[in-house]
């Protein structure tokens, strides 16, 4: 069994629009049409379960229609697609909105910092986090280096670790192995931390084999979770190279489907 935990889909009405824009920032052709039909499509392609989908409100005004896509994609597509809601910083009412989508069915939220401009460690999203964990939410967060910000990291380890500090009952996923390109940073300060990480892009070439062994075995094997960024990386692709990886058995049934499968019970 395979679950995706890292995966975008958009509405059909923009999805288009919006992977020219993105493929044009990050020089990547992407693998779908954008849509979840089509990721739908990858997924039977690629003999992978399920997968979690990421919404990303970048900005207030987006939010409300970021949840009602999530909540839409949720009853369309549920036996398959898990979409998570997305929060906004800066929008005025959080943790109605959180009530909101949570009552939908909704299991988490996903925020991205470097679209949100505001650091992970930010008091704007306190809130977010503690209405979360309140509902027994779990948030992912984009960590480390993103082409779209080249110039300001805006959730780095020591910034996720001041938000574990921040927000101690919430159940956080960082995205990327923990951060982007800061594998050392990762491994020294991070791996063995009360997050969870996802392997999203990992097999893009942007970490060596040997390195990601070392941070997966040096962190809590029930806190990671295979994800591969689709449309930006193949599911298939990312499946193997985690298989490829020197790792027991055991602990590839966690990452590819068993941890996840705790968590979403949650």
């Amino acid at each position: 069994m395979f679950i995706d935990f890292h995966t975008h889909a958009f509405p059909a009405a923009i999805a288009t629009r919006v992977l020219a824009s993105l493929s044009a920032q990050i020089h990547i052709d992407p693998l779908t049409d954008g849509t979840a039909e089509s990721l739908i499509n990858r997924l039977d392609e690629w003999k992978i379960d399920r997968a979690v989908v990421c919404n990303i409100a970048t900005n207030p005004k987006q939010t409300t229609n970021v949840n009602n896509y999530a909540i839409e994609t949720l009853k369309n597509y549920g036996e398959r697609l898990i979409p998570l809601g997305s929060i906004n910083p800066e929008f005025e009412n959080k943790s109605d909105e959180i009530e909101r989508i949570h009552n939908a069915g909704i299991s988490g939220i996903k925020i991205h910092p470097d679209y949100m401009h505001h650091t992970i460690d930010d008091p704007l999203f306190d809130e977010i986090f503690d209405t979360a964990a309140q509902l027994g939410m779990f948030i992912i967060t984009h960590a480390g280096f993103d082409v779209y910000s080249p110039d300001k990291i805006w959730a780095t380890p020591d910034a996720i670790l001041n938000r574990i500090k921040r927000s101690p009952r919430s159940t956080l996923i960082c995205a990327h192995l923990g951060g982007n390109m800061l594998w050392d940073e990762v491994e020294d300060k991070l791996a063995g931390q009360n997050v969870y990480f996802d392997t999203a892009f990992v097999s893009f070439d942007a970490i060596s084999q040997k390195t990601a062994e070392r941070i997966i075995k040096k962190h809590d094997s029930n806190k990671i979770l295979f994800g591969s960024d689709c449309p930006w990386c193949s599911s298939r692709a990312t499946a193997d190279y985690i298989d490829s990886l020197d790792l027991t058995e055991e602990l590839k049934e966690k990452i590819f489907f068993r941890n996840a499968l705790e968590l979403l019970k949650k």
